[in-house]
């Protein structure tokens, strides 16, 4: 957690404002979440924060990006392989411990949907290499016989992605929901992981 005032005032770095902004976002959510909130958060002037990031869009698009760059070493740290189905089950375990980022991502996709929006290419390349590893990885399991070489890769790469960011819309409403739980089985069920291993992950 990053604590209010603990970088001098105008000498925060960009790194340091992303810190306190991924705190204050999962603490508080994205609609709670104010521009002069984060900038205190790290000891900086509204103005200074500004400086950096210019608007409050690329900000909680650079959020994002940081969010991402986390996931990617966690799992690296641990041996999971980037774009493999434990990744996916991981990155939803994790998300599922901050709500406010999870209320962030699902409000701010949408909203950059429009043309225009300063995270539009963003979400946009985001998605396309998404799909494009996803469809790497399961082509690689038709290759050993995993998965039927009759399947469309790309589709199903794309379905479960949708399934993945819809779930996560879901759990929104109901906190209940045991999303790494139902990762797991919708994985299992397209043949891409043992039942052992989600059970162990679980």
């Amino acid at each position: 957690m990053v604590k209010r005032g603990s970088y001098a005032k105008g000498v925060a770095t960009k790194e340091d404002l992303l810190a306190a902004a991924l705190e204050v976002v999962g603490r508080v959510g994205y609609g709670r979440s104010s521009v002069r909130e984060i900038a205190e958060g790290a000891g900086v002037t509204h103005a200074g924060l500004m400086h950096h990031f210019g608007s409050k869009d690329v900000l909680f698009r650079e959020v994002l990006r940081k969010r991402d760059e986390l996931s990617r070493g966690r799992s690296e740290q641990a041996g999971i392989g980037v774009g493999t189905p434990e990744h996916l089950t991981t990155t939803i375990r994790s998300n599922a411990e901050v709500p406010g980022l999870v209320q962030l991502y699902v409000r701010f996709s949408a909203e950059a949907s429009e043309d225009g929006n300063a995270a539009h290419e963003f979400f946009a390349e985001r998605f396309r290499e998404l799909r494009k590893v996803a469809t790497e990885q399961i082509r690689a399991f038709q290759a050993v016989g995993r998965l039927p070489a009759s399947l469309d890769a790309e589709r199903i790469a794309a379905l479960i992605l949708a399934a993945a960011d819809g779930l996560q819309l879901q759990w929104l409403y109901d906190r209940d929901m045991d999303m790494p739980g139902l990762i797991g089985y919708m994985l299992e069920a397209f043949g891409l992981v043992d039942e052992a291993k989600v059970e162990t992950s679980s």
